[in-house]
């Protein structure tokens, strides 16, 4: 069974630096953390980068969806400004210039599928050519809140790690209909809105030994984590992890 820490550097540490960066990943390592997780999506021309949303708008000085552009075109892009509201020189790193820095630094990763809405199945494709390329990278899990991203990848590497991502539950899937999912497909990890957590609900979870993550849109604070972990959570997103000892 893969083994996770007590706290993952979400996008890098995004509070302490522009998210989904490599200068985010730098200082996740600098503070000590073992692990990141970042999101994964494909340009125009195929090319997996690092990105949350769908567009630009956000993250980096222009507009538009990612899908529409060529990576030569993301690349040159200031995806730091956003963060300290002046212009700086740091830019959207591919998935590659990710593995390299990790695998350097024998660092984790979640690699989150986070495809632009009809590009699920060429986000998958892409991604997967890059992994067949780092046969030395083994310390990694996919996850996705994306069903059909996961078993389009689990098609091709069905002994690999996969998580499902949970944001609530609706009308569509219970929470035992989502770990009869998790089963269905051998998946290891439940992620769950910090929301979404009570003993009752870990509970179920474990009946199930699948390894709970938890995520936030707020930073977790040490306080929260303390909690969570006592409730079963193995393994936090965590945006600051300055107030904890790593």
């Amino acid at each position: 069974m893969l083994s996770l820490p007590k706290l993952i550097g979400h996008r890098g540490v995004k509070n302490l630096a522009p998210e989904n960066t490599l200068d985010s990943i730098e200082l996740a390592h600098k503070l000590g953390l073992k692990w990141i997780e970042v999101d994964v999506k494909i340009t125009k021309d195929k090319i997996p980068i690092i990105l949350h949303d769908d567009s630009l708008d956000r993250t980096a000085n222009s507009n538009g969806l990612v899908i529409d552009f060529l990576y030569e075109e993301i690349k040159a892009l200031d995806a730091g400004s956003f963060f300290f509201n002046y212009k700086t020189n740091i830019f959207i790193p591919t998935l590659e210039d990710i593995f390299k820095f990790c695998i350097k630094h024998e660092m984790g990763i979640n690699i989150e599928l986070k495809p632009n809405k009809g590009f699920e199945i060429d986000n998958v494709k892409a991604i997967s050519k890059i992994i067949f390329k780092y046969q030395d990278l083994s310390n990694f899990y996919f996850s996705s809140f994306d069903l059909k991203s996961l078993l389009e990848m689990k098609k091709i590497f069905p002994n690999f790690y996969y998580g499902l991502l949970i944001d609530n539950f609706d009308n569509n899937y219970s929470l035992h209909e989502y770990i009869k999912i998790c089963n269905n497909y051998n998946f290891f990890n439940f992620g769950l809105n910090k929301k979404l957590i009570n003993n009752e609900i870990i509970n179920e979870i474990k009946k199930n030994n699948l390894i709970i993550t938890t995520y936030s849109e707020k930073n977790i604070k040490l306080i929260e984590a303390n909690d969570l972990w006592k409730l079963g959570v193995t393994s936090i997103f965590i945006d600051d992890p300055s107030n904890f000892k790593i």
